[in-house]
């Protein structure tokens, strides 16, 4: 008998819980960085969890970069470029607005790419219904705490994520697990490095604060990608993008758990369709939609 082989239900439910402890995880780490931009700005935050979190992953990849073809290496540094990009964005959109909010108009990214090239019409319906949602946000779905400049920085955060996407299939074909992330992130440690130290100021002798810095690094980074790569082994990758299409939701719960931010019916209408966009353009592509955050 032929035919794709399915995984067993309880494996597969395993490996779902997994997408959602990683997404739990990242948004958590999310929550965790937001209350420390008071003393350390969200730069500050950016430098100190690319760093922590390139620290990790590196001791679980051990790159190797040595004898590396050039062509391979600019992949590396591009994505190091995207990925300070994208943290900076983010967290800068998180700082004006709330977490549910910010993630779901970054998910526009992931979810554009899930759509690239297609000549489907159902497709391109799922863009429109995303489309609606975030159109609910910007007309003040969010309540008072919306904030133009939030909204245009999430997007661009979405932008650089769709742009992370892209780059890490080559990548992924070049360097095995996180040979190639590991970098990529040291890279993007460096680049914020100035402007990060000149935003933390004396807060990065603070203890309790680097402290909090390291698990940012680990709940946003090694954690998820370990979480999501397990789960990728067990599920197929369209039920993977499925699964994981319900991170807006993931955020706008953590932003209410740890950092009381109350969002009116209407942004959980406007996240629900962008949820719902998500989830369908996953299934019917049927690969990848986002890789493990970062």
């Amino acid at each position: 008998m032929t035919g794709r082989h399915v995984p067993p239900r309880p494996r597969r439910g395993s490996a779902v819980l997994l997408v959602l402890g990683a997404a739990t995880s990242v948004q958590g780490g999310a929550s965790v960085a937001k209350s420390l931009f008071p003393s350390l700005g969200p730069p500050g935050v950016v430098f100190l969890r690319l760093l922590f979190g390139s620290i990790a992953l590196w001791a679980i990849a051990r790159p190797e970069l040595r004898g590396r073809p050039w062509r391979e290496l600019r992949l590396v540094l591009a994505l190091g470029v995207v990925l300070v990009s994208m943290n900076v964005s983010f967290y800068e959109a998180i700082d004006r607005l709330p977490l549910g909010i910010a993630v779901t108009v970054e998910f526009l990214g992931p979810l554009g790419v899930a759509v690239l090239g297609s000549r489907r019409r159902l497709d391109f319906a799922w863009v429109a219904l995303a489309a609606g949602g975030v159109a609910l946000l910007a007309e003040g779905g969010g309540g008072k705490t919306v904030h133009a400049v939030g909204l245009l920085l999430a997007a661009l955060a979405g932008l650089f994520w769709a742009l992370y996407i892209l780059l890490s299939v080559p990548i992924g074909r070049a360097f095995p697990g996180a040979s190639g992330l590991a970098p990529a992130m040291v890279l993007g440690a460096v680049l914020i490095a100035p402007w990060g130290i000149l935003s933390a100021g004396g807060h990065l002798r603070d203890a309790q604060l680097v402290g909090a810095s390291v698990g940012v690094g680990l709940l946003s980074s090694a954690l998820p990608w370990s979480l999501e790569l397990e789960a990728l082994r067990r599920l197929p990758t369209h039920v993977f993008g499925v699964v994981l299409s319900l991170e807006p939701a993931v955020a706008a719960l953590a932003g209410f758990v740890f950092l009381h931010e109350h969002l009116r019916v209407r942004a959980w209408a406007a996240i629900g369709l962008v949820v719902l966009a998500s989830a369908g353009a996953a299934h019917q592509v049927r690969r990848p939609t986002a890789p493990p955050d970062v």
